[in-house]
């Protein structure tokens, strides 16, 4: 019995059927978002660190026109990406400065993933 219900979960997902998530006490109901990747982030007691780090660091800034969100696709050109040291958790992300913030970029896809304040 329980193979068949995975049988059948399995069929239901390959066919694109609608997903059901759940997060905690949040339900979502519908297909998975296009950027499923979550990473883990630098954690809240190493921000003040990380901060004094990328300062210390002296990265160029990068200026682009509008707010920096989560979301937002960074250029493909003119944009450098650093290497979050290992002291500060591993992550697969890369950081970079927009606009004057400390931002951390999934680096195929160039997306910002969090903005770091």
């Amino acid at each position: 019995m329980r193979n068949r219900i995975l049988a059948l979960a399995a069929l239901a997902a390959a066919i694109g059927s609608p997903v059901v998530a759940q997060a905690q006490s949040d339900v979502t109901v519908g297909r998975a978002p296009a950027v499923v990747d979550s990473g883990p982030t630098i954690a809240v007691e190493q921000r003040p660190a990380f901060r004094d780090y990328v300062v210390e660091q002296r990265v160029p800034a990068f200026s682009i026109p509008g707010r920096v969100v989560v979301g937002a696709t960074l250029p493909d050109v003119g944009v450098t990406y650093y290497d979050v040291p290992q002291r500060f958790g591993a992550t697969t992300y890369r950081y970079t400065v927009v606009n004057g913030e400390t931002v951390l970029v999934e680096p195929r896809s160039r997306r910002i993933v969090e903005v770091l304040d």
